[in-house]
């Protein structure tokens, strides 16, 4: 089942250097038209897309600009998701730009996700995770990827120790059993 409601990426966007391509256009005339004087805009951080890859169904995408990190999921088909009153392409048109545009969760991989319906009418209908929308602290391009990857590896090592530490996928020999219960050097076993 198929959403009418949403306007998908135009046919010349398939290749991922034309959405690439797209994407940095949209959003550097976004920074230039309707964002220029912004006070809260880090205006040293370039607009840049990083790690574009294919999950599922959808292509995937970190983007940085002066006001956000980002990750934009694009859809090969339309996706089962309501697009909601005020938010058609014809209603979106040449509405002004909003980071964040309402509320959508979704499953991607089998795992429940939340992101922001988003439209452009270069780009259609897509979806925006926002990562960090606070850039004051970072002077580069560089420092915001490099404190992201550290988010990435504390997310890792926790996910990691979570496991070796659950309690179901631990084996416990009848011995630590009974030491448990016992206490150590009660000699009993």
């Amino acid at each position: 089942m198929s959403n009418a409601g949403w306007q998908g990426l135009p046919p010349e966007l398939t290749a991922d250097d034309d959405l690439e391509q797209a994407v940095l256009e949209v959003h550097k005339g976004l920074l230039r038209e309707q964002l220029a004087g912004d006070p809260m805009l880090k205006l040293a951080l370039p607009v840049m897309i990083r790690a574009l890859r294919r999950i599922d169904t959808w292509r995937v995408l970190l983007l940085l600009t002066p006001w956000m990190l980002a990750r934009l999921l694009f859809p090969d088909e339309p996706p089962e998701l309501e697009v909601p009153p005020g938010w058609s392409a014809r209603e979106r048109c040449n509405a002004p730009y909003l980071v964040l545009g309402p509320n959508l969760s979704f499953d991607l991989l089998t795992q429940p996700q939340q992101a922001h319906l988003n439209y452009h009418h270069r780009l259609g209908h897509y979806l925006l995770q926002p990562i960090c929308l606070d850039l004051s602290p970072y002077e580069t391009a560089d420092a915001v990827f490099t404190a992201w990857n550290q988010v990435i590896r504390t997310r890792d090592e926790n996910m990691m120790q979570a496991k070796r530490d659950c309690p179901l996928q631990k084996e416990i020999s009848r011995r630590e059993l009974l030491r448990r219960f016992t206490g150590p050097g009660d000699g009993t076993s």
